[in-house]
């Protein structure tokens, strides 16, 4: 670690392999770059064809072309190892939309926020047991499903929330299986995320209940997420994505995927106050 800080980013370029992708330096050589996701829709995904597209890696695309990096290779991920892959170096950075969380902050660090978001619950037509808060678990006979790795499972026990009333689940797939079949009552999912299972799902008996505030202490502010270490990236990445933010072009790239200018955090949200809590 010594070393690498004294030789700083001059060392880092020259000694960086032309077949490197999980790195900067390395991507910056090779203008190609591995990328973490969650398969996570509509943040991160591959469509029908096996592109990778989403939000998240629609906005990255335009950022890194900006930075002389051409090309993303895709590198699935259940959400909850998105940051422990990160660590392992199999992917130079991810576009998953991320909660930023002091919790998440003391092993990876963050982009500037790229956009803000609220919870909901995915629930049966009608609504019939009444969820619309994780207050509302506790007192009836239901299962409610989170994803694995997501903030949904640390709002529902801020409240306390029984343990054996969570069910975690590792993909939306599962999760919309569930609840259409009543193996769980619901599930707890960002509003973008339940509007969008909807649409995509256009029979299912399903509806999304009115979007709240998952938790007590901040919004739901997502954004790429890095090693802590590579301090030099992150800064290069804040730069263009500030100037896709101000020209407008973020708003026409997440427009397709269910976000809207409602979605654009305010300058009072920054990544350092949202990593202290």
């Amino acid at each position: 670690m010594g070393a690498v800080a004294i030789g700083g980013p001059a060392l880092l370029s020259a000694c960086a392999s032309s077949d490197d992708t999980t790195t900067f330096a390395g991507a910056k050589a090779s203008k190609k770059i591995k990328v973490g996701f969650g398969n996570e829709a509509p943040y991160g995904f591959t469509d029908a064809s096996g592109k990778l597209t989403g939000a998240e890696p629609e906005v990255a695309r335009v950022v890194l072309k900006a930075m002389g990096i051409d090309e993303m290779e895709a590198v699935p991920s259940d959400f909850g190892q998105l940051i422990p892959g990160l660590q392992a170096k199999k992917f130079a950075f991810v576009a998953a939309g991320m909660s930023i969380r002091p919790d998440r902050c003391e092993t990876a660090a963050f982009s500037a926020p790229e956009f803000k978001v609220a919870s909901s619950f995915l629930v049966p037509k009608g609504n019939p047991q009444g969820i619309r808060r994780f207050e509302d678990i506790s007192g009836k006979d239901v299962k409610i499903a989170v994803l694995s790795g997501a903030v949904e499972k640390g709002y529902a026990e801020e409240v306390g929330v029984p343990a054996d009333k969570i069910v975690t689940l590792d993909n939306q797939d599962n999760i919309l299986r569930q609840v259409q079949d009543g193996r769980v009552y619901g599930a707890a999912l960002l509003d973008i995320t339940s509007r969008w299972l909807l649409k995509q799902n256009p029979g299912a008996p399903l509806e999304a209940t009115e979007s709240f505030q998952g938790s007590k202490k901040a919004p739901d502010v997502g954004a790429f997420t890095f090693r802590k270490e590579d301090t030099e990236f992150i800064n290069a990445f804040n730069a263009e994505l500030k100037k896709v933010k101000e020209s407008g072009e973020w708003l026409r790239i997440v427009t397709p995927f269910g976000f809207s200018e409602a979605n654009a955090p305010g300058p009072e949200l920054t990544t350092e106050a949202l990593c202290k809590g």
